[in-house]
């Protein structure tokens, strides 16, 4: 379909809840999404592009045909928007990398059983305990389950591998019972493999006072070896018990959700807490969202993560509300039967719990990225923004300062891969204007400029990838009439700011305006940008106000011109410098007379010691 066939088809669509299918040529779905009104939500896809994000337009560039699906209400739109992202995992929804499947234990179903790990139950004979919160929490249960009932973690297959090899390291730690040794053990692998489903299935105390009575019988009877084997296990069974809230995370009293948002990765993490009690961390790592609002991810998440699961905490803290923490929570209450709470803590000890799922969200960002991961993405995200066929390594910005006619002064500040790269800033004095005028003293400075790279000049070699412009669109309209005069193609952007003074959009020739406050990293890189560049500018103006106030002192000296001034500030760099110089030192920068007057006007007092004093 043409663009304005699938413009026409969106107006044509009804104003009842639903969820749209964005495909592409292939018929490949791309996108889904819900609406509470079809006609509007949809039409806006194909309505001007200039109020798009990147990855909004990138989509739509890709959509060839659109289905649509009408619901009852709102909610059951959400239900079938959940089932089909499922299903089809579109590229241009936020996913998580695996589908969120939650894993089971399974103890297969043969004569020496064994635990694994897998990420449904199937109809094979076999038993299931879950679903559990996260596969690494799932997989400590194993671990620990083996290493308290001293059960096998090694590759053979019992009975096949029995007496085949003397046994491994673990019996030897005392780690395995080394049921390798002989099929007279199966009965003892069997009742290590009960204690262990009933430890899975709450039954702490049933075990353990199990094996103490027959730790105790068997002391009794003078069977001491066994009775210390069983004293053993008792043991790493009451150290299995203070782990025992990790066995029953999978019915967690609350999940709290935390989220960090990264410039290259960010992560979604769950804390699973039983009695008040930390049972067990969830995170996800996935690739930063571009322009998508924080709430609106998380929704996402929070649905991929829940939705299909049989047992679900009794609430769920979030650190924002969601734009449908209504109909979410009703599916999802719906799907175990039971109320399930979606609550946005304000302040408190549950504010406290949800600081605590950020900051762990955070440092998992950090630990999986590198600084120079998150520049380069940072860089891509910036280039993407701005249409670039790369991303911007070398940015060049400049801003313009003046305090009247004799004070006007420009900046140039360089970036390279997002970190300042201070050797190559320039600073300009603007030249031959009648008075203050920011547009010609920018087209002055971007002249220059431009005008000694393509003489050579060493100072002026590197071509920028994109010039930033401290003002709105006539300032970048100017820097654009300049480059191209000069057959430069660079982009050019002005940095526009708000009644705060802040960067709120960067602005093209042509006065379109792309906002950056919906990616945090490239609004605090392209403000870090503008802030410096009006520093220095700011820096160099108050260096020459100051020059030039300092040196009307010397305009006062007898004998002292402009000219001479010069050769004296050029000299000595500075009127300090002038005054503490001797006599000698100021005939080397200028003529003896000269000299001569500016020491007396500095030591007069010496002047007065060498006049004669008549008698009293």
């Amino acid at each position: 379909m043409t663009f304005d066939e699938l413009k026409e088809k969106a107006r044509s669509l009804p104003l009842r809840p639903g969820v749209y299918i964005m495909q592409d040529r292939q018929s490949e779905v791309i996108y889904v999404g819900k609406a509470k009104a079809l006609k509007n939500r949809v039409s806006q896809y194909f309505q001007d592009s200039a109020g798009h994000t990147e990855k909004t337009r990138a989509m739509v560039s890709q959509i060839d045909h659109f289905d649509v699906i009408i619901a009852d209400s709102e909610f059951e739109a959400l239900v079938l928007e959940c089932s089909l992202i499922k299903r089809h995992q579109p590229r241009y929804n936020i996913l998580l990398k695996d589908s969120k499947g939650y894993p089971y234990i399974r103890l297969s179903r043969e004569e020496y059983p064994k635990f694994s790990l897998t990420s449904k139950a199937a109809q094979d004979g076999a038993r299931y305990f879950g679903p559990y919160a996260g596969r690494h929490s799932s997989q400590g249960i194993i671990d620990a389950l083996r290493a308290a009932l001293r059960l096998p973690s090694c590759g053979k297959k019992f009975p096949r591998d029995i007496g085949k090899e003397r046994p491994c390291l673990n019996f030897h730690m005392g780690k395995c019972d080394g049921y390798c040794r002989g099929d007279e053990l199966k009965e003892q692998h069997g009742e290590a493999i009960a204690q262990a489903v009933s430890l899975l299935e709450g039954r702490f105390k049933e075990v353990q006072s199990g094996l103490q009575a027959e730790m105790e019988r068997a002391a009794e009877e003078l069977r001491f070896e066994q009775a210390a084997q069983l004293r053993d296990r008792l043991r790493a069974i009451e150290l299995l018990g203070a782990r025992q809230k990790v066995l029953a995370a999978s019915l967690a009293d609350t999940d709290v959700v935390g989220y960090f948002r990264g410039t290259a990765k960010s992560c979604f993490v769950v804390l699973h807490y039983v009695s008040g009690e930390l049972a067990a961390k969830d995170f996800d790592l996935l690739e930063t969202p571009m322009e998508e609002d924080e709430a609106d991810v998380i929704s996402s998440l929070v649905r991929e993560s829940y939705t299909g699961r049989s047992r679900l905490p009794g609430q769920i803290l979030l650190p924002c509300e969601l734009p449908d923490r209504v109909p979410l929570t009703r599916l999802l209450s719906e799907q175990v039967g039971a109320r399930v709470e979606l609550i946005t803590p304000q302040r408190g000890a549950k504010m406290d719990l949800i600081r605590l799922a950020n900051r762990n969200a955070a440092e998992e960002v950090e630990r999986a990225t590198t600084r120079e991961e998150r520049q380069n993405k940072l860089l891509e995200i910036l280039g993407r923004m701005l249409g670039l066929e790369s991303p911007p390594r070398r940015m060049e910005s400049y801003d313009i300062s003046n305090t009247g006619a004799d004070d006007m002064v420009a900046s140039m500040v360089v970036y390279m891969d997002g970190r300042p790269l201070k050797r190559d800033y320039r600073r300009f004095k603007i030249k031959d204007l009648a008075g203050p005028n920011d547009y010609a003293s920018m087209e002055q400075v971007l002249t220059r400029r431009f005008r000694r790279y393509l003489e050579g000049d060493e100072k002026f070699s590197e071509k920028p990838d994109l010039l930033l412009i401290d003002g709105g669109e006539q300032h970048v309209r100017v820097a654009a009439q300049v480059l191209e005069q000069m057959g430069l193609p660079i982009p050019a952007y002005g940095m526009v700011k708000d009644d705060r003074h802040r960067t709120r959009a960067l602005v093209a020739p042509d006065g379109r305006e792309i906002g950056i406050q919906a990616v945090p990293a490239v609004f605090a890189l392209v403000g870090q940008i503008q802030e410096e560049t009006h520093r220095f500018a700011i820096e160099f103006n108050r260096q020459q106000r100051k020059g030039r106030v300092q040196g009307s002192v010397l305009d006062r000296i007898p004998g002292v011109g402009g000219k001479r001034r010069e050769q004296l500030l050029k000299h000595f760099k500075s009127v300090k410098q002038v005054k503490e110089a001797s006599l000698a030192q100021l005939q080397e920068a200028v003529p003896k007379n000269t000299a001569q007057s500016v020491y007396q006007f500095f030591h007069p007092e010496e002047q007065e010691k060498e006049e004669p004093h008549g008698n009293p």
